[in-house]
């Protein structure tokens, strides 16, 4: 749930003690991503969604993150599960690696558009071609009090959107072009969407885009990969 550069403090003390709430959604996963696929759940914090993907049956799963609090405590809170403190890119794992790559809630917990770019980049390179990334992420919102913050804090970060909490964390939220951009430009085509309410880390609730994408380039021959069409 964190960036690979900057803003870290927040995740390996306040942050790291948090309960995330950002939900995955089964049926929109199993439409696209088989049981025997090998996933990859970057910026998995504690652990919360790798070990919900292990438990909904995919047998290769691992989750990495930057925050050593937040892995220190997926290891005690989910001891079976595969979960890595990598800092930095690149990922010691090979291109292609993967069949599908989880990104939930990560980018609004990464507020530079340079590091943005870096992970998705990242995501690309590791999902092998005809493989598929699943990004849930928050939009910009409309209420009140989210208008308030992103026009208090645009000067300070020159980027509409970013917003610093009471706690010390430093979010962002987005518009949904910007998100399909980024994805786009990693080598994704956005094959579905669908949008909902989700609880925040501060008790409300927000709206939330979640994306899939398959990664362009032909697949490996004979390579899984779930093909039914979500609901918007």
């Amino acid at each position: 749930m964190t960036s690979p550069q900057g803003f870290l403090g927040f995740w390996e003390t306040t942050g790291s003690a948090k309960t995330f709430t950002h939900p995955l959604d089964p049926e929109l996963l199993d439409a696209y991503v088989p049981r025997g696929a090998r996933v990859l759940d970057y910026g998995c914090g504690y652990g919360r969604l790798t070990a919900e993907l292990a438990g909904l049956g995919y047998r290769e799963v691992r989750g990495v993150d930057v925050s050593a609090a937040l892995i220190a405590r997926g290891r005690r809170e989910h001891p079976g599960l595969d979960l890595m403190r990598w800092a930095g890119f690149p990922l010691p794992f090979g291109a292609g690696s993967f069949d599908a790559a989880l990104l939930f809630a990560v980018l609004t917990c990464v507020p530079g558009d340079a590091e943005q770019t870096a992970i998705t980049g990242e995501l690309g390179r590791l999902v092998r071609p005809g493989g598929v990334l699943y990004l849930s992420d928050v939009p910009l919102q409309g209420d009140a009090l989210n208008q308030e913050r992103y026009a208090r804090f645009a000067e300070r970060y020159g980027t509409y959107g970013v917003f610093e909490t009471p706690d010390g964390g430093v979010f962002r939220h987005h518009a949904p072009e910007r998100l399909r951009a980024l994805v786009r430009a990693a080598g994704f085509s956005v094959v579905a969407e669908r949008t909902g309410r989700v609880g925040t880390l501060d008790g409300r609730t927000a709206e939330r885009l979640q994306l899939i994408a398959r990664r362009e380039g032909p697949a490996a021959p004979g390579a899984g990969g779930g093909t039914a069409p979500a609901s918007g």
